[in-house]
């Protein structure tokens, strides 16, 4: 079964199903750990650092797009940890999985950029395409 779940997540809607859909395959084994991944986009962190205050009410509003998800996480009582990374989504969740060994990677279908998606393909498609692992996208 599924041991190490690699849990694509940015906020939107679609990434709390993913984190569902998560949760159902996780709770066939108790020793099952989700490790959720929020990638900090190049593009968009240069805009969220001339916004924000400081590097803790920056560090505070990423982690706050996990809240949802955190929230359902501890409420099934399942085990997870929270990794922010820098990078461009796709190829960032690609790499890491690929390294770490993931059994298994859930992502949305669609994040919170559609026009991205339409321009440069999705970062599910992506993640399909390269990840050495089964790859669940929840729509």
């Amino acid at each position: 079964m599924y041991k190490k779940i690699l849990l694509a997540a940015d906020g939107s809607e679609n990434s709390l199903r993913a984190a569902e859909e998560a949760v159902k395959v996780a709770s066939l084994d108790k020793q099952c750990v989700i490790e959720i991944v929020y990638i900090v986009n190049f593009t968009k962190s240069r805009s969220e650092v001339l916004h924000a205050q400081g590097k803790e009410e920056l560090e505070l509003s990423r982690r706050k797009k996990l809240e949802s998800v955190e929230k359902l996480l501890k409420s099934h009582e399942h085990s997870y940890r929270i990794n922010i990374m820098h990078g461009e989504p796709g190829p960032t969740i690609v790499e890491y999985a690929n390294k770490e060994q993931f059994d298994l990677v859930v992502i949305g279908s669609r994040g919170l950029n559609s026009l991205q998606e339409m321009v440069l393909g999705s970062v599910s498609h992506k993640v399909v395409k390269r990840a050495n692992c089964p790859v669940l996208i929840v729509k």
